[in-house]
């Protein structure tokens, strides 16, 4: 194993300790809390942590076998089982951060009638066509044996070296793959999100301008309150930017690479290097680490529960600590109060 072997082995090994923690933590969270539980989305979020998981424990450990020994990790049944499984879960957690994003333009475009837009039953017909869809690629793939272990990607995955009699086909089959789930899942978050970002745009406006009036009116306003109100203007517009940004962002930076390649793999007469097809994969894999953060650790709801669950593992009320933080403001304020109290008998009236 050389230096890149080595780096990428412990790039790999750090995506499945992350991901492995982080998508067990938003499972726990999903058990725990049965507000959740309730919410639509909550559904979208769970299929995504599965396929997280999945692809955790079976695709990438054959990675690290294969920069390992750089060879055939197990036997050839064996990688094609893991090969279905690559497609299967990648093909669906991309649905189901298309399907994530559809839920989040409803709920912010039509607020009102969210609820009776998007039900419980409208989300499973939706994960069930990314279950077919999955499915069906995966399937193919496997009954025309055109997955086994790649050397390009140190893993088992869809091999074009396998597809010798068929290429044509087998380009077909690709280019439809990565255009029905890639390409379509882009679209739809860029449009959907981009649709929210502009109302979130709006709504800040119009809080802007209130803002603005009500400073206008309070003349008597102390400099450093007026300061903050533009501050929090600022932060505002940046804020809905930015979390549109992460979610159209970590979806490209992570599958755009591994997709890229695949493509020109079909139709390029040199050979790409082992080292660019290890460091795509490696960035495909890393979704898995950040969907966690990016759809759910990083909401408040997430937060609190995690909280909870700390608070009680460690055998902490939090209804104590605040009681006790309480206790602890009021003697400051009692001690104050006396100080207040005491000072003026030292001193003359007319001061």
């Amino acid at each position: 194993m050389d230096a890149a072997d080595l780096v990428a082995f412990v790039l790999v090994l750090g995506i499945i300790v992350v991901s492995l923690l982080s998508n067990i933590v938003v499972l726990i969270c999903f058990v725990y809390n049965p507000e959740i539980r309730k919410q639509v989305p909550g559904l979208f979020i769970l299929n995504l942590t599965f396929c997280n998981l999945l692809l955790s424990v079976s695709n990438m450990p054959l990675t690290l076998i294969g920069l390992i020994t750089t060879g055939h990790p197990g036997g050839s049944v064996f990688c094609q089982i893991v090969g279905f499984l690559d497609t299967f879960l990648t093909t669906n957690s991309m649905l189901s951060m298309a399907a994530l994003s559809i839920d989040r333009w409803v709920a912010v475009v039509f607020p009102l009638s969210y609820h009776s837009r998007i039900r419980h039953r409208d989300a499973v017909i939706a994960l069930g066509y990314t279950w077919i869809h999955s499915l069906c690629f995966s399937t193919v793939a496997t009954c025309r044996s055109w997955v086994g272990y790649h050397h390009l990607y140190a893993s088992c995955t869809l091999c074009n070296v396998k597809a010798k009699g068929a290429r044509t086909q087998f380009i077909i089959f690709t280019v439809a793959l990565h255009s029905l789930t890639f390409l379509l899942t882009l679209i739809v978050l860029c449009v959907t999100y981009l649709k929210v970002l502009k109302v979130a745009r709006f709504h800040c406006k119009r809080i802007d301008v209130i803002t603005m009036q009500t400073l206008v009116l309070l003349v008597d306003i102390h400099p450093s309150v007026r300061q903050k109100c533009l501050d929090e203007q600022k932060r505002r517009r940046l804020r809905a930017t930015k979390k549109i940004s992460t979610f159209i962002g970590t979806f490209v930076v992570c599958f755009t690479p591994y997709v890229i390649t695949r493509i020109v793999e079909l139709f390029s007469p040199w050979p790409i290097s082992p080292y660019w097809g290890v460091l795509s994969k490696c960035l495909a894999y890393s979704k898995a680490a950040s969907d966690p953060f990016v759809y759910s650790l990083l909401r408040h709801q997430y937060r609190k529960t995690c909280s909870l669950l700390a608070n009680k593992i460690l055998k902490r009320s939090p209804l104590n600590s605040t009681s006790l933080s309480m206790e602890n403001n009021t003697g400051r304020s009692n001690s104050n109060t006396t100080n207040n109290i005491q000072l003026p008998t030292n001193k003359p009236l007319g001061q």
